[in-house]
């Protein structure tokens, strides 16, 4: 597929110019910052060295000492409390943090995940049922429960109290909570507003610390849980966020907890990690046992104290990871095949596609697949409990999540964000709902979004590539949304040696332009350049700048995201 090449507009020169001289970096690198809002001395330092202390006061949030007053008073009377979170990364991750800490300070608490397949997503009338049942008078609910006013409702009719931990964005009337922490409410002043879940659980602990004068290491020890759930749950990894994910990064490589290190050691991985190794390793493992089975497993490995324990939890979460591979990969064949004899796509700007037989539990999975094949706004759909489940995906740049409340009366619940959503149907209401979904998107994505782009950071030379060029960039990480890993260009680029294939479908190559050294690249996906590149021709390359870590050795390595031949640009 062919890709948009787009470079980011470059900032003022005088400001640039100052930063690099500031800073003693290359003025490439400045320009990329100052791209980045990053245009002082003092905010390059805040960047490149983030501080625990930059975090904000907790109380900043609303309702935040309504929930620390409720807790206390639970504390104080000896009432069960129950933690109550989604079943993805983000909700296991969450109770696993509010458990843990609020076992320190009673026995009277236990945690609830929803089955994915028999309750669905949020907050269910099961589990307040559970509650009540077990008599719970305090639930705590994570990554969910902001638009669940109805089951809110029925659980103050029942004499259970809730206190709601959310970032997704509310509806037009807030749930009858005792308090609701969430940094998206109209009336909120809290100064960031793009926590994760688990993150929002951490302001609560660390407020609960704050108020009752305990050490910052009661809270601080969850960091590497907050960044696994800032990865996966692909928040914007700037302000907050960043030093989170900063600190959350150093925790994981050098002391994780006891979960989390089996899960590393039982993928092959136990040093090193990056965002995009948590993305692509540790997050689908995790993300496997509420597909597969049920999220309390992921639950219990990230509770786990005991080596041998945790090592065993891992194992079995590890093999329903291979048994999701296997399912995802079946379903996604299926899905391409009914598109491809029904032409779905025949000028149309959306897929809806649907299969009562499909797993629930990836169908989101196959749903980004689709829509990295196709790049337009998809729906995948199957039968659960005699409704419609569905989960979305969108193309970068494109608010789903307004597309649906467009067909909000066809549906009978959705949540969810710009760029992912789920929701539930009638099955009486799917093809009118389809039709307003292409309806409503064909009038709303401009051409441009339909068609992907690599977005440029700025043009250099190979030779400006060394050792001081890759630190400074190296600092610059964690990467992920709004702090991407930067993307240069460079220009009348030559081979060197032969091109040849690895895995498949991938391409390696040795690459040089005059007067520089010769560059050991990867291009994943490009296997096809092998026969189209040419001794003596010249050609341009996009790429990132990384180390390839092989058997202990460290080396610079360009990931290659397009080559482009006579001005014609490929993926």
């Amino acid at each position: 597929m062919k890709k948009r090449w787009v470079q980011a507009v470059k900032g003022k020169v005088e400001i640039t110019d100052s930063l690099a001289q500031q800073l003693n970096i290359d003025i490439s690198l400045a320009e990329i910052l100052v791209q980045r809002d990053i245009t002082s001395f003092q905010e390059a330092k805040d960047f490149f060295r983030p501080q625990l202390t930059q975090l904000h006061d907790p109380f900043l949030m609303k309702d935040m000492d309504k929930a620390i007053a409720r807790i206390d008073l639970a504390l104080a009377a000896g009432e069960k409390i129950m933690i109550y979170g989604d079943y993805d990364v983000d909700g296991t991750t969450s109770v696993a943090l509010a458990y843990s800490f609020f076992s320190q300070f009673t026995s009277a608490i236990e945690y609830y995940i929803p089955d994915r397949h028999k309750e669905g997503y949020g907050i269910s009338t099961a589990g307040i049922d559970h509650a009540k049942a077990q008599g719970i008078t305090l639930i705590i609910a994570l990554d969910c429960g902001i638009k669940s006013n109805d089951k809110i409702g029925y659980a103050n009719t029942l004499g259970i109290d809730f206190i709601i931990c959310d970032h997704h964005l509310p509806g037009d009337e807030l749930p009858a909570a005792v308090a609701i922490l969430d940094p998206k409410r109209l009336d909120c002043p809290y100064p960031f507003k793009e926590l994760a879940g688990c993150g929002i659980g951490f302001k609560l602990a660390q407020a609960y610390c704050l108020t009752h004068h305990l050490p910052a290491e009661n809270y601080e020890r969850y960091l590497d849980l907050v960044m696994v759930s800032i990865a996966a749950d692909i928040v914007p990894i700037n302000d907050e966020n960043r030093t989170l994910a900063y600190y959350g990064l150093i925790k994981l490589n050098t002391n994780p907890c006891t979960g989390l290190k089996a899960l590393m050691d039982s993928c092959g991985k136990n040093k090193d990690f990056t965002i995009t190794d948590v993305v692509f390793t540790l997050a689908p493992r995790i993300n496997a046992a509420g597909r597969m089975d049920h999220g309390n497993q992921a639950v219990k490995m990230l509770l786990c104290t005991a080596d041998t324990l945790a090592a065993e939890q891992s194992l079995f979460i590890n093999l329903q990871n291979t048994d999701r591979k296997t399912t995802d990969q079946h379903i996604t064949a299926e899905a391409l095949a009914l598109i491809d004899e029904s032409e779905i796509l025949i000028n149309k700007k959306t897929t809806v596609v649907y299969n009562d037989q499909w797993n629930k539990g990836v169908i989101g999975i196959v749903a980004s697949r689709l829509t990295e094949k196709y790049y337009r706004p998809t729906i995948v759909l199957t039968l659960s409990n005699g409704m419609l489940t569905g989960s979305a995906r969108s193309v970068p740049g494109y608010d789903l999540y307004e597309a649906l409340l467009s067909c909000a009366d066809l549906l009978e619940q959705f949540g969810g964000h710009k760029f992912a959503a789920g929701m539930t149907i009638k099955p009486e209401n799917i093809e009118a709902f389809a039709e307003r979904f292409e309806t409503v998107v064909a009038a709303t994505i401009t051409e441009n979004l339909l068609c992907p782009e690599i977005l440029i950071d700025n043009e250099i030379s190979l030779a400006q590539i060394d050792g001081k060029f890759q630190r400074i960039l190296a600092q610059m990480a964690p990467f992920g949304p709004v702090n991407p890993a930067p993307v240069f260009v460079s220009h009348d680029v030559f081979y060197v040696g032969r091109p040849y294939i690895v895995g498949a479908k991938h391409l390696k190559l040795s690459i040089k332009q005059q007067n520089s050294s010769i560059f050991e690249t990867i291009g994943f996906g490009l296997a096809e350049f092998e026969q189209l590149l040419k001794p003596d021709q010249p050609f341009s390359v996009c790429y990132t700048i990384e180390e390839n870590v092989w058997k202990e050795q460290k080396r610079l390595q360009l990931n290659i995201k397009a080559i482009e031949i006579n001005n014609q640009s490929y993926k």
